[in-house]
């Protein structure tokens, strides 16, 4: 476990709930119903931790 980074987990974590919240948020002030703004929010948050998880591993394939 060489070169273990413990704050890049939570950092993941972090910006997917985060995501999630603002998303569903956002939405809901638009005036969406709670359960679609939830599903956006749910996408939007895969779609960010997807995105980050790419962003961490492509540095360290260099």
């Amino acid at each position: 476990m060489r070169r273990y980074n413990a704050l890049r987990p939570v950092m993941l974590i972090a910006v997917a709930l985060l995501t999630n919240s603002l998303f569903t948020n956002l939405c809901g002030m638009f005036g969406m119903s709670p359960e679609s703004a939830s599903n956006v929010g749910f996408i939007a948050m895969m779609i960010a931790a997807l995105v980050m998880y790419n962003r961490m591993t492509k540095h360290r394939r260099k």
